[in-house]
C-alpha cells in the first residue's frame, strides 16, 4: 500500500524510512533508523528527484505508481549518486523506458561506474550551473554543490515555488513518523542533536564548500529546502541556515566544555568527572562528559563542533595514546575541526607519553590553542593535583 504526503498541491513525498539499518554507510549508529527522500513534480511534465536506498524499494516504487496515477514519468533528476539516493535507477529506468535522465556530465559517468545501462546518448538531458528546465508552470534551475559532500552533487531551485532540492545538505538522521516537516515537531529539543551529528560526520570536512553553497542560496528567493534525508524545512529556514554557517565556518554553538576521556580502570575516569564538576561549580553549563570506549565517536565528534573548549584525557597505552581516543582524535582530525581551545590530560604509570601524543595530533587542526601545562597523573590522582585541575577549571572558563 503506497505511503505518500503532498509537500505542495504538485509535489508529493515519496520517501520511505528504514528502523532496521543499524550503521548508516555502515558506520554511524541510528538508533532511530533513517528516511530516504524522493519527490514527485506533478506539471506538465512528470519529475522525479532521486530513487532511494534499495532497503526501502518496494515502498518507494509503490508510491511512485500511486503518485504517477498511470502517467509518464518524463523526467528524473539526479542530484547524488551515492547509492542510498540512485541505487533504484535501473529498476525505475526498466520500469519507465520514456524518462530522461537530468544530470551533471560527472553524474553521468558514475552513473556509467555503478550502472550497466548502456543509454543513449538522446536519454540523458546534461545540465550544468545556470542551465533551467521548463517543465509547465514550473521552472528548475540548477546549482552545482561539489564536495557536498560529493563531487558530482548539484541541487535544483524550482524558480516558481521557491524551493531547493538540497541533495544531502539539510538533512537529519532518524526514520520520520508521520511528520515530514520541521515545523511540525520540536525540531530544536528531539533533533537538533541528530541533524548536527548529520552534518558533522557526513559532510563537516567539508566546510569551505559548504560556505560557497550558502552563498549560492542567499542568492535564491527560498521559500521551502527539501533535502534527502530528514525533514523538509518550510518554517523558521534561518534556524536551520544559521546551524549550518556556524557549522561549515568552525565556530562554536555554545560557549560549553565538551570532556573525552579514555580510562583502562578508572582512574583517568576519575580525574575527568572531577574536572567536570569543578566546571559546573563555575558556572558552565551543558558540559558533556564522554567515555571514548563506550561512546561511538560519531557523537563525541558532534559535541565537538557544539562546544567551543574540548578536553581530552588519556591514559598511555603500548607507548601510545589510549586506542580509542587515539581514534577518536584523528577522526577529528579528518573531519577539519578548527578554532577551539583544548586543554588535555594524561595518565602513565611509568613513561607517559599520551599527552605529547595527542598534542601533535591536534596541531594539525587550524587556529587552536592547546592550554599549558597538560595535567599529568601519574596512576592515580592525587590530593595535590586537585588545585591542577582547579586551576585548568578556571582557566577553560577565562576562554569561555
Amino acid at each position: 500500500m503506497h505511503n505518500t504526503r503532498n509537500v505542495t498541491q504538485d509535489l508529493i513525498w515519496l520517501g520511505a524510512n528504514d528502523r532496521r539499518l543499524a550503521l548508516f554507510e555502515n558506520v554511524y549508529p541510528i538508533p532511530n533508523g533513517i528516511s530516504y527522500n524522493s519527490y514527485l513534480l506533478l506539471d506538465d511534465k512528470t519529475v522525479l528527484f532521486d530513487t532511494v536506498d534499495s532497503a526501502v524499494r518496494h515502498q518507494f516504487f509503490e508510491n511512485l505508481r500511486f503518485a504517477l496515477n498511470g502517467r509518464a514519468l518524463d523526467y528524473i533528476v539526479i542530484h547524488h549518486m551515492e547509492p542510498d539516493h540512485c541505487s533504484e535507477l535501473a529498476a525505475l529506468l526498466q520500469q519507465h523506458p520514456e524518462t530522461t535522465v537530468v544530470c551533471n556530465a560527472q553524474t553521468k559517468k558514475m552513473i556509467e561506474q555503478f550502472f550497466e545501462l548502456n543509454l543513449p546518448a538522446e536519454k540523458y538531458l546534461l545540465i550544468k550551473e545556470g542551465d533551467s528546465l521548463c517543465t509547465g508552470k514550473h521552472t528548475l534551475q540548477f546549482v552545482a554543490a561539489p564536495m557536498v559532500h560529493w563531487p558530482e552533487v548539484m541541487m535544483t531551485y524550482d524558480a516558481t515555488a521557491k524551493i531547493l532540492f538540497s541533495a544531502d545538505a539539510f538533512g537529519t538522521f532518524g526514520a520520520l513518523n508521520g511528520n515530514i516537516f520541521a515545523d511540525e515537531v520540536p525540531f530544536e529539543r528531539e533533533y537538533l542533536d541528530e541533524a548536527r551529528r548529520y552534518y558533522t560526520n557526513i559532510v563537516g570536512k567539508y566546510g569551505q564548500q559548504v560556505q560557497n553553497v550558502l552563498k549560492k542560496a542567499a542568492t535564491l528567493d527560498i521559500a521551502m529546502i527539501c533535502p534527502l534525508h530528514g525533514f523538509i524545512w518550510r518554517q523558521n529556514l534561518n534556524f536551520i541556515l544559521e546551524k549550518y554557517t556556524k557549522w561549515a565556518t568552525y565556530e562554536p554553538e555554545e560557549k560549553a566544555v565538551m570532556i573525552a576521556y579514555g580510562s583502562i580502570y578508572g582512574n583517568t575516569a576519575n580525574a575527568a568527572e572531577i574536572l567536570a564538576t569543578k566546571l559546573a561549580e563555575k558556572g558552565v553549563k551543558n558540559i558533556r562528559l564522554y567515555d571514548v570506549s563506550v561512546t561511538h565517536p560519531s557523537y563525541i565528534i558532534s559535541d565537538a563542533f557544539r562546544c567551543a573548549a574540548l578536553v581530552f584525557a588519556a591514559p598511555t597505552y603500548n607507548g601510545g595514546i589510549f586506542v580509542n581516543m587515539d581514534n577518536l582524535l584523528r577522526e577529528l582530525t579528518a573531519h577539519n575541526l578548527q578554532n577551539r581551545t583544548i586543554a588535555l590530560l594524561d595518565n602513565g604509570t611509568w613513561a607517559a607519553m599520551a599527552g605529547k601524543q595527542m598534542a601533535e595530533e591536534i596541531a594539525k587542526w587550524k587556529n587552536c590553542t592547546v592550554l599549558e601545562p597538560t595535567v599529568s597523573l601519574k596512576s592515580t590522582l592525587k590530593a595535590e593535583q586537585i588545585e591542577a585541575l582547579d586551576t585548568l577549571a578556571a582557566t577553560l572558563c577565562q576562554t569561555l
